[in-house]
């Protein structure tokens, strides 16, 4: 998709009306968070407004609106499969940001869902690609959190591990590569940011959840 077609589909009324709801979905996502799973004593309930919701919010716009720009001719069947999945995105966002974790409720049911619609050839994304769909969403995950075994527990999640097999299995090959590199991009950008305005140090801990599930969304709005 061109930079022209881009533009008359973020005009599309659909899609504006999209983009609403997953906002006010974000605001709700980020309400839930607070208060979902339950909080450990690193972090407490009750968090007020903030840089958070603005954040969670933003992605419910982009996720929801994506979904009405690459998927209002899909089969109903496929419309909510990727409804409830970038739904699930949005909240595993909202939560990641809270409380360092993606939930399995969240990561778990994508995996056999995802290799239902593969395997009927209904996900428009995967297609006939069935074998390097199934191939990225075992080899990158398991192979970026073998490489951060030397870098210590909690360097790459297991949370992050089950989120990026439902990725690839949702988007595919080419897509889950691409929206992998733009994840790590913006994370480089953003801790670049953060460390040259001291709000985090070299030791701080900083969840990558957030930035797979943007990668992902990205992944698809990119690979056409």
């Amino acid at each position: 998709m061109d930079q022209r077609e881009i533009a008359r589909s973020i005009l599309d009324p659909l899609i504006i009306g999209l983009a609403v709801a997953g906002l006010i979905f974000g605001l709700i996502a980020d309400r839930l968070a607070v208060r979902w799973p339950e909080h450990d004593e690193e972090h407490p309930p009750g968090r007020l407004l903030g840089w958070r919701t603005v954040a969670t919010a933003v992605m419910g716009a982009f996720a929801f609106g994506l979904l009405g720009q690459r998927f209002a001719g899909a089969p109903p069947i496929v419309q909510i499969v990727f409804g409830a999945w970038f739904a699930s995105l949005v909240l595993g966002f909202a939560i990641d940001l809270d409380q360092r974790l993606l939930p399995d409720e969240l990561t778990l049911p994508v995996i056999p869902v995802a290799l239902l619609l593969d395997l009927t050839g209904a996900n428009p994304l995967v297609g006939s690609a069935l074998l390097p769909a199934l191939a990225v969403a075992i080899v990158v995950p398991l192979g970026l959190w073998l490489m951060s075994v030397p870098f210590g527990a909690g360097a790459f999640g297991i949370g992050d591990v089950k989120l990026l097999a439902g990725v690839g299995l949702m988007t595919g090959f080419a897509r889950t590569l691409g929206g992998l590199l733009s994840g790590l991009l913006a994370a480089g950008v953003v801790l670049a940011i953060l460390l040259a305005t001291r709000r985090i140090g070299r030791r701080t801990y900083v969840p990558f959840g957030p930035f797979l599930i943007f990668g992902a969304l990205w992944g698809i709005v990119t690979g056409g």
